[in-house]
């Protein structure tokens, strides 16, 4: 059987520096994507979402270690894209108008036939009413600046506004929708050590 470590092969993506912000290139990937709205620390329908997508993303592995492919890799991380109607009024401070796009990175060999079975299972299993709500797609950003923030996510303000002076200050605008990818378990570690890459599409 094969083994693979994505993250370490997207190192430079998924484990970027604390100390300064590093100006990327994000290629093309596939997700396992679902939408919503609101405030995610007090929505019911975002800790639904999270559930979904982790039930499918596990499936989807667990098919390509025993089956076929013979692969065993490890489920990739949480991220969220994070945006509303005017990106001028994003803010920190109030989150009841945001909108959200979860998703799980899932690797190239990785086929629409293998997420379409483990959705059905999922379902099968589970019950789970947001499974019709699950896609699998391409998702590209491009030239992106993104740093690593360590610390809660209430703190990251000064973590991002780090980030937007960057992108300001090397001439580039910022594009697309502020992009989270969630690297710590935040049931098992203190607050104070989640490591969360914050990331900024820009032109």
């Amino acid at each position: 059987m094969q083994k693979i470590d994505i993250k370490q092969e997207l190192k430079h993506l998924y484990q970027p520096s604390a100390k300064e912000v590093v100006q990327v290139v994000v290629p093309q990937m596939n997700y396992l994507m679902i939408d919503g709205t609101g405030d995610p620390n007090t929505s019911a329908a975002y800790q639904a979402a999270v559930e979904v997508l982790f039930a499918v993303a596990y499936s989807i592995k667990f098919t390509a270690k025993k089956g076929p492919l013979a692969i065993d890799y490890g489920v990739m991380p949480l991220e969220g894209l994070w945006w509303v109607e005017d990106m001028s009024h994003f803010s920190m401070d109030d989150r009841s108008d945001w909108k959200w796009t979860m998703m799980i990175m899932q690797p190239d060999f990785i086929t629409h036939d293998i997420v379409n079975n483990a959705l059905a299972e999922v379902s099968r299993k589970k019950g789970l009413p947001q499974i019709e709500e699950v896609r699998f797609t391409s998702h590209t950003e491009g030239m992106a600046a993104q740093i690593m923030h360590i610390g809660p996510f209430a703190s990251e303000g000064p973590t991002i506004e780090r980030l937007h002076t960057f992108i300001a200050d090397a001439g580039y605008q910022r594009t697309g929708k502020h992009h989270e990818i969630y690297l710590s378990d935040i049931r098992r570690v203190e607050p104070a050590k989640w490591k969360t890459v914050i990331r900024q599409p820009m032109q």
